[in-house]
């Protein structure tokens, strides 16, 4: 029965993560595929940028709560023998399988976002500290640069070094994981790291296009 409520757990992490925020207010409120437009990325960065900020904001807020409820919602899974460390492992898994969900939503043919947003709220429920300062690079560089890939990416790469160096985290799941998105997020952005290079990358914007 625990092995049930283990996998049923997971399950319901990824149906969360699937849910297509932006995919779905675009085809809803404006009639139009927002995978069509812009850099074709289901998120909100890319809402931003085609439809703008009363219709990215709300979609970001979204993304970010699915990465958050999920983690939160483990806890409702994980049998009542489960030491710290299990409950921590079982926490990540779910943490994963959201944001697996965000990148290939059943829901919006698996073709989804690239899990910024969605981490941040893992982020927000696993390293409720590490977070902001996490928050605060990304925010120094977008206002510095413009490029919300360079800030993701930047910001990605320091999580690890926050996490272990600064917080002085003690617990190798969470260390390992902080190092696994330092790697994942350049990887899901290496098509903007080839147009950072070239100088063809577009610049962030509030204003629709």
């Amino acid at each position: 029965m625990e092995t049930l409520y283990l996998i049923l757990g997971i399950v319901t992490a990824y149906l969360i993560g699937s849910i297509p925020s932006a995919v779905w207010v675009g085809k809803i409120f404006y009639g139009i595929d927002i995978r069509t437009q812009g850099s074709g990325n289901a998120g909100a960065t890319n809402t931003i940028r085609v439809l703008g900020v009363k219709a990215g904001i709300p979609v970001l807020l979204f993304d970010v709560f699915k990465g958050w409820f999920a983690v939160y919602l483990a806890h409702f899974f994980i049998p009542g023998y489960f030491s710290t460390g299990q409950i921590i492992v079982f926490e990540i898994i779910i943490a994963a399988v959201a944001v697996l969900g965000h990148v290939f939503p059943v829901f919006a043919g698996f073709r989804g976002g690239k899990g910024i947003a969605t981490l941040l709220g893992v982020g927000m429920a696993l390293y409720p500290s590490e977070v902001f300062i996490v928050i605060a690079i990304f925010i120094l560089m977008l206002i510095t640069f413009k490029y919300v890939s360079l800030a993701s990416i930047t910001a990605s790469i320091c999580f690890p070094f926050i996490v272990f160096f600064i917080f002085n985290q003690t617990s190798a799941p969470l260390i390992i994981l902080s190092v696994l998105v330092g790697i994942f997020i350049p990887i899901t952005h290496r098509n903007n790291i080839k147009r950072l290079l070239n100088g063809t990358e577009s610049k962030f914007s509030t204003k629709k296009k």
